[in-house]
């Protein structure tokens, strides 16, 4: 019976001292109300009475949205703005006795920081400069948490909501820029429209001259081909009848024809070759006197 009290009082004594931290933990010791230790994962062994437990913390990057908070811009406009913090736990002791409640305080100190950079600017430049905002809050937060063993690794705004009547009129201009862009779009498409059209006209007019002057040239080659063709008809006819008259005379003479006879086909020659196209022919001196008497001859008859 007493072994079995023992056994018993082993196993209450190993359940109360033995503790097992899990993963991604941190567990905060105390010995007689004093800081003693932090467990990191793992097991570990706990004195009963003069050992305890003050804060098991989480050592992964945790995510703290907060509620929506009043701001006023420097233009006196008031909005709601909601933020989200990331953070980890890098000092499991500075978590656990730097500040009572670092998560509330964190909502504190996020919605002074927000309201103070919010005060310095416009509403107009807080619309767009979000990446700015997140910049200068996490910077600020990050400071002011080390002592509490906290480190933000990101602060982002979650929404920003100006007052109705603010974002009917940002409606309204937004409107009346998209009209504006669509009316400069349609202006300029139809510029471009009528450019093309001109430069088409243009093209269309240099390929017509550029047309023209090409069967100009043509026809100028064609006409300057039948001018040597026909150049060259005359030119054979005049060499066939020349030809011709040459025959003739030397048939003549090989009859035994005398000088004068000769001389007067010679001239019929000339007559023939002539052909009453030319308006002035140069004869010989020497068949010269001999037309003067075929003339005579003809007068006489």
């Amino acid at each position: 019976m007493i072994f079995v009290v023992l056994v018993f009082i082993i196993l209450m004594f190993l359940i109360f001292c033995i503790r097992i931290v899990p993963q991604a933990s941190a567990y905060v010791i105390e010995r007689l109300g004093i800081y003693h230790a932090t467990w990191s994962a793992g097991l570990h062994f706990k004195i009963p009475i003069i050992d305890r437990i003050s804060r098991k913390v989480l050592l992964k990057e945790q995510v703290a949205d907060f509620a929506p908070q009043p701001v006023i811009t420097k233009d006196n406009v008031t909005m709601m703005i909601d933020s989200i913090i990331y953070f980890r736990v890098l000092n499991p002791q500075l978590y656990a006795y730097g500040v009572e409640n670092p998560i509330m305080a964190m909502e504190n100190l996020t919605a002074t920081t927000l309201r103070n950079i919010i005060g310095d600017m416009e509403l107009d430049s807080t619309l767009t400069s979000r990446e700015r905002i997140n910049a200068s809050m996490l910077q600020t937060i990050d400071e002011a948490t080390d002592p509490w063993g906290i480190k933000v690794t990101r602060v982002e705004l979650k929404n920003i909501m100006p007052p109705a009547a603010i974002k009917d009129a940002m409606e309204k201009q937004m409107k009346a820029e998209r009209e504006k862009r669509a009316a400069i779009l349609t202006a300029e498409g139809e510029k471009q429209s009528m450019i093309l059209e001109a430069e088409g006209k243009k093209e269309s007019a240099v390929l017509n001259a550029e047309a023209a002057k090409q069967a100009t040239i043509l026809a100028a080659e064609a006409q300057k081909e039948k001018e040597i063709r026909e150049a060259e008809g005359r030119a054979q006819a005049i060499l066939s009848i020349q030809q011709a008259t040459a025959d003739g005379i030397r048939m003549i003479r090989e009859a035994g024809a005398d000088e004068a006879v000769i001389k007067l086909k010679s001239l019929e020659a000339f007559t023939a070759a002539a052909n009453g196209q030319a308006t002035k022919i140069i004869i010989p001196s020497e068949i010269q006197g001999l037309a003067g008497l075929v003339e005579s001859i003809k007068e006489v008859k």
